[in-house]
């Protein structure tokens, strides 16, 4: 399998949380390094060799609260700039100097709390009357 870069967002409020959602990253098979990227180091950059972002997310969800899996995508290697000059990357066509998109997950579940053990209690409404003329209701 090849390597890829998974990012997850995840709500941290404190040291003690990001500690533990780096420690959870980390421990998931096949994880080389993780990690803290964007404006608010809200979001865990995961990279490695046949990771599952499913059991990732599943698992950060419960250790740590809402997350959201942003992108999955294959690493992109640095080539060495030294091996071609300067003047032979002008020439190459603009195809090939294209990197490879990462397409960015467009489903998102909500976590959805309920009750511990309670009961749900549902309203139902009974039909109303508003005929003037009905003397009883």
């Amino acid at each position: 399998m090849a390597k890829q870069n998974i990012v997850v967002k995840v709500a941290m409020f404190d040291a003690k949380k990001t500690r533990k959602a780096l420690k959870i990253a980390v421990s998931v098979s096949g994880v080389e390094s993780a990690a803290l990227i964007g404006s608010d180091k809200n979001q865990i950059k995961v990279t490695g060799e046949g990771i599952d972002s499913v059991e990732l997310t599943k698992l950060l969800r419960k250790g740590v609260g809402c997350t959201e899996l942003v992108s999955v995508g294959p690493v992109e290697e640095k080539k060495p700039a030294a091996a071609t000059p300067p003047a032979a990357s002008k020439t190459l066509p603009a195809a090939s100097k294209t990197p490879a998109t990462v397409v960015p997950l467009q489903v998102y579940y909500p976590q959805h709390y309920g009750s511990y053990g309670g009961a749900y209690y549902h309203v139902y409404e009974s039909p109303r009357n508003d005929d003037p003329s009905c003397t009883i209701m």
